[in-house]
């Protein structure tokens, strides 16, 4: 039972006692898997792309900025970057002083490659007196990454991905903050403005709005392009219920309800706020220094113009339904459309009704659509692309993590392990509909595919509710197309020692 002080707690976070209960029945219950058909394969729901084809697409895409759509580049920025230096933690907790493993002995021996050298150097001759040469050489190397990690050093062990050093230039160092600026400048713009979005956590953002006035007219003067930076923080709303491990509502100690962040899945409403016409998605850390980034900028060009080629046949499509002018030669186009472009399978609608395969096909082709970019596996964790049943019945292209997947079902298992390509988060949104109006994202949620994630506080187990994530979950009943796009537009730095492979430096 919930007492007054939990209403007082649930009012402040917008949050209605409704939810608390279908959130404990989620925990109750559980999640269902996924019914798979197979895994996304080159002419299986995923689109390989000749020449002639990309440059019709880039061709596409230019032709349709210079008609002046608002264009919005989309980067979740909020992830803390304490992952990228586990192992440098692991080793300041460690029993011996001087490195041991592989990966400590490539971080030391390689120190004055990373583009936060600089930085780092001064910090340890104002803790120290002396640089980290000179401490490394004493045995000191656990002093160099405190100074590194430390509140009082650099602090990289607290701070944001978005606002570290990432790659060295002759003139600075650059953070992926301003390498997202410098691709929007380059693919993401429309009558000289580039509008870029960051979601990024309350506690940072003052960090990220005074690094952003500090850079922002350097880059506008180096384009010649005005900037709109925005941020935004995921909705107190979106958070979700911790719950024990008997499924009851857990307390802290003085007694309130504890929430918990419900994951990148929570962004999706952040998304469905924007103004936009067009959005481009991407993580924080998958960036380039500017000698890599034509690739990057011709195929963000390309599955954009993939995006507006095939909007516009959707338009033009519902638009011919709504004039009631048409013949079952369009719907037989319209069908084809569907099943061959967008690999949206609905069994059996070719033996309905005139009037019901019109009312399906108004239903599947006015939803928002996306362009995902995906590249051939090479054993990175994270979502692949399937063609997975819908709760109606309908198959269609989902992004798909391995908790949505049964891992009991040898055939599905198959099916996650012999998957030929993997998707880098590399998205390209349309979330307007055919008369101009913007789509309700959250309606396009399938609530069904969240995951419970175990946790604890202060000691005590838990259970966390994970949101249907944003490009998986959130996004399960848009229309998607899946574009293989080289693996050399994927770039993760997931740990510090990434830095150091050649794509970085």
């Amino acid at each position: 039972m919930l007492s007054a002080e939990d209403r007082k707690q649930l009012d402040a976070k917008g949050i209605s006692e409704a939810q608390i209960e279908r959130q404990l029945q989620q925990f109750r219950e559980g999640f269902p898997y996924l019914r798979l058909k197979a895994a996304a394969s080159i002419g299986n729901g995923i689109l390989a792309l000749d020449n002639i084809a990309c440059q019709g697409f880039v061709e596409a895409w230019s032709n349709y900025v210079a008609e002046g759509h608002h264009i919005t580049k989309f980067v979740p920025a909020s992830g803390a970057a304490s992952r990228m230096f586990k192992n440098l933690f692991e080793f300041c907790e460690s029993d011996y002083d001087t490195p041991q493993t592989d990966f400590e002995h490539t971080f030391f021996d390689h120190i004055e490659q990373f583009a936060f050298y600089p930085a780092l150097d001064d910090a340890c001759h104002v803790l120290h007196g002396a640089g980290v040469q000179a401490l490394m050489s004493e045995g000191r190397y656990k002093d160099v990454v405190l100074a590194l990690l430390g509140e009082e050093g650099l602090n990289y062990g607290q701070l944001p991905k978005g606002l570290l050093q990432f790659h060295a230039y002759d003139d600075c160092a650059r953070t992926p903050l301003e390498e997202h600026l410098v691709e929007a400048a380059l693919y993401a713009t429309s009558q000289g403005r580039a509008d870029v979005h960051f979601t990024v956590s309350t506690e940072h953002r003052e960090l990220f709005e005074q690094l952003v006035q500090r850079v922002l007219p350097l880059y506008e003067a180096k384009y010649g392009i005005k900037y709109q930076v925005s941020f935004s923080e995921q909705k107190p709303s979106t958070d979700t219920l911790a719950a024990t491990m008997d499924n009851e509502p857990f307390r802290t100690d003085d007694g309130r309800l504890l929430f918990r962040p419900g994951g990148h899945g929570a962004l999706i409403q952040n998304l469905s706020d924007l103004p936009s016409d067009v959005v481009f998605i991407k993580n924080i850390d998958n960036v380039v220094p500017d000698r890599l980034k034509p690739a990057t900028t011709l195929w963000k060009q390309i599955i954009a113009g993939v995006l507006v080629d095939a909007q516009r046949t959707l338009f033009a499509y519902l638009q011919k339904l709504d004039s009631g002018n048409y013949g079952q030669a369009d719907i037989d186009e319209m069908l084809h459309f569907l099943r061959n472009d967008l690999c949206c399978e609905i069994p059996g609608i070719k033996e309905l009704p005139t009037t019901e395969q019109v009312a399906l096909l108004q239903q599947k082709l006015n939803r928002p659509l996306r362009v995902c970019g995906v590249v051939k596996n090479v054993g990175e964790p994270g979502g692949g692309p399937f063609l997975a049943y819908n709760a109606d019945g309908s198959i269609s292209p989902q992004i798909l993590e391995s908790s949505q997947i049964d891992t009991h079902n040898p055939t599905y298992m198959k099916m996650f392990t012999g998957g030929t390509h993997f998707n880098p988060v590399d998205l390209v949104c349309a979330i307007r509909d055919y008369k101009g109006n913007k789509f309700d994202l959250p309606a396009f949620v399938d609530p069904a595919t969240g995951f419970i994630s175990y946790k604890s506080k202060a000691g005590k187990e838990l259970k966390a509710l994970e949101l249907p994530g944003l490009w998986n979950g959130a996004m399960s009943n848009w229309n998607t197309i899946f574009v293989e796009v080289p693996l050399e537009t994927f770039n993760p730095v997931k740990t510090v020692n990434d830095l150091l492979r050649e794509q970085h430096q």
